[in-house]
C-alpha cells in the first residue's frame, strides 16, 4: 500500500473530531441520496413515457393511412378508401413494419331502456387487432367476429358502461343517423369492459367490426376507413410515415400520418416530462459535487498541521494532493454503490407492488410505472464519478498553497 492511500485510509478511519465524522456522514449521505433519487427519476420518467406511448399505440398503432382530411380531429369520421391488397403488401414488406390492419369510425347513439350516451364506435377487422386492446380489458371477453354477417358483440369504456348502468352480457340498441332516413337501430351486447384510464378514449370510444360500419354507410365490401400500421420501434414513427407516403404506388389523395400528430397534445405532455427529468437530475448533480467539495475543503482546513509536517518530511504536493482525492473519492464510490443499490432494490419493490400510486384521471395511469435501462444506470453512476473527481481537484489544489512553516505553527 503506498503512502498516500495509507494516509487516506487512517483519516476515514479516525476522524480527528466529531465534527469532520459528521461532515463526512453528511457528504455520504447526500451523494447516496443524489445518486438515488437520479436513478429513480429516469426509471420512473422512462416508464411512465412507456406506459402511456403503448397505450396510445394498442389503440391507434403508430401510423395511420387514410384519405387525406386536413385538420381532421379525433372524433371526425374519417373518408372511406378502397381496399388496395397490392399497396398493402408493399406496405408490409417496408422495413420495420410488423402489421397493418383495416379499421372504421361511425358516430353512434346508445341506449338502453333508462339511459342514453354518445360514441364514436371504431370497427376492426381482424382479431390480432382486438387482441391490442386486451390489456385494457376489466370485464368479460373480446368482441368474437363471424364469417357471415356482422358480429354484434361491443367492447364499452369502463365510462360508458357506467353512464348507461350495464354490464357485460347486457343488451341495448345501437343507434345511427342517416341523412334524410329514419335512425338505424342495431341490437348490440356487451362483450367486455375496457379502460385505458385516457379520458378522450373512455368517454368516447366502443369498439366493434367494421362489417357493421360497412353495413350502416352502405360501402362496398371492399372500402375502409384507413388504415392502422405497427412497427417493429416507435422511434421511428416519423420517419417511416415519411418513407410510405414517398412511395410510388402510394395514392396521391391518402396520407401517412404518425400517431404523435393524431394526439400532438398528448406526446407534447409526454415530453416535458424529460425537461423535469433533466432539471431535477442536473439538482442532485450539483447538490452532491457541492457537499463533496466542502467535505474536503473543511478536511484541508482540519488537517493543516499534518500537510505541514508532511511536506516539512518531504513529500511533495501532487503525494498530498492525492491523500485527499483518494479521500474524496472513496466517499463518492461508495456513496454511488450504496445509492445504486438503494435505488435498484425500490424499483423493484414499486414493480412488483406498486406501492406509489397516482391519479388515473390526471396522469393516465394508477401507479408509477418502472422502466430501468442499465445503460442509464452506468451513465449515473459513471458520470457521478468522473464529475467528482474532477471538481475535487479544485479543494486539493490549495495545498500547493500551504506553507511547511506556517502550516505547523497553525493551531
Amino acid at each position: 500500500m503506498n503512502t498516500a492511500s495509507f494516509i487516506a485510509d487512517r483519516i476515514q478511519a479516525s476522524p480527528t473530531n466529531r465534527f469532520s465524522g459528521l461532515v463526512i456522514r453528511i457528504s455520504l449521505g447526500a451523494t447516496i441520496i443524489s445518486v438515488a433519487v437520479m436513478i429513480i427519476t429516469v426509471a420512473l420518467a422512462e416508464g411512465f413515457q412507456q406506459r402511456i406511448s403503448e397505450k396510445v399505440f394498442s389503440f391507434w398503432g403508430h401510423i395511420r393511412i387514410q384519405e387525406k382530411q386536413p385538420g381532421k380531429a379525433i372524433i371526425a369520421e374519417e373518408i372511406p378508401i378502397r381496399h388496395n391488397e397490392a399497396l398493402l403488401q408493399t406496405l408490409r414488406q417496408q422495413p420495420g413494419v410488423h402489421s397493418v390492419h383495416p379499421f372504421a369510425t361511425r358516430y353512434g347513439l346508445l341506449k338502453t331502456r333508462e339511459q342514453m350516451e354518445g360514441v364514436m364506435l371504431k370497427g376492426l377487422d381482424r382479431p390480432e387487432q382486438f387482441k391490442q386492446l386486451a390489456p385494457f380489458l376489466e370485464e368479460g371477453g373480446l368482441p368474437a367476429l363471424t364469417d357471415s354477417g356482422f358480429s354484434r358483440d361491443l367492447l364499452l369504456s369502463r365510462y360508458s358502461a357506467q353512464r348507461l348502468q350495464v354490464k357485460t352480457g347486457d343488451s341495448l340498441l345501437l343507434y345511427f343517423i342517416r341523412e334524410g332516413s329514419a335512425p338505424a337501430a342495431k341490437k348490440m351486447r356487451v362483450s367486455g369492459i375496457y379502460k385505458t384510464g385516457i379520458e378522450d378514449y373512455d368517454q368516447l370510444f366502443a369498439i366493434g367490426d367494421i362489417k357493421l360500419i360497412r353495413q350502416l354507410n352502405q360501402w362496398d365490401p371492399d372500402q375502409v376507413g384507413g388504415y392502422e400500421l405497427f412497427l417493429n420501434d416507435p422511434r421511428t414513427m416519423e420517419q417511416a410515415a415519411n418513407t410510405l407516403y414517398a412511395l410510388p404506388d402510394f395514392p396521391a389523395t391518402w396520407d401517412a400520418i404518425s400517431v404523435k400528430e393524431v394526439s400532438p397534445q398528448l406526446f407534447d405532455w409526454l415530453q416535458m416530462q424529460d425537461l423535469t427529468r433533466n432539471v431535477l437530475i442536473g439538482f442532485m448533480t450539483v447538490v452532491a459535487l457541492i457537499n463533496l467539495i466542502c467535505c474536503l475543503l473543511i478536511l484541508v482546513l482540519e488537517r493543516i498541521k499534518m500537510i505541514g509536517i508532511l511536506k516539512a518530511m518531504g513529500a511533495t504536493d501532487w503525494l498530498v494532493q492525492r491523500i485527499f482525492l483518494r479521500f474524496g473519492l472513496w466517499i463518492t464510490i461508495r456513496g454511488v454503490l450504496i445509492g445504486t443499490s438503494i435505488a435498484l432494490v425500490l424499483l423493484w419493490l414499486q414493480e412488483k407492488t406498486g406501492f406509489i400510486t397516482l391519479d388515473e384521471a390526471a396522469y393516465f395511469v394508477d401507479k408509477a410505472a418502472v422502466k430501468i435501462i442499465p445503460w442509464q444506470v452506468i451513465t449515473i453512476a459513471a458520470g457521478t464519478m468522473v464529475s467528482s473527481f474532477l471538481l475535487l481537484l479544485i479543494p486539493s489544489w490549495l495545498v500547493k498553497k500551504i506553507s511547511p512553516v506556517k502550516a505547523i505553527r497553525f493551531t
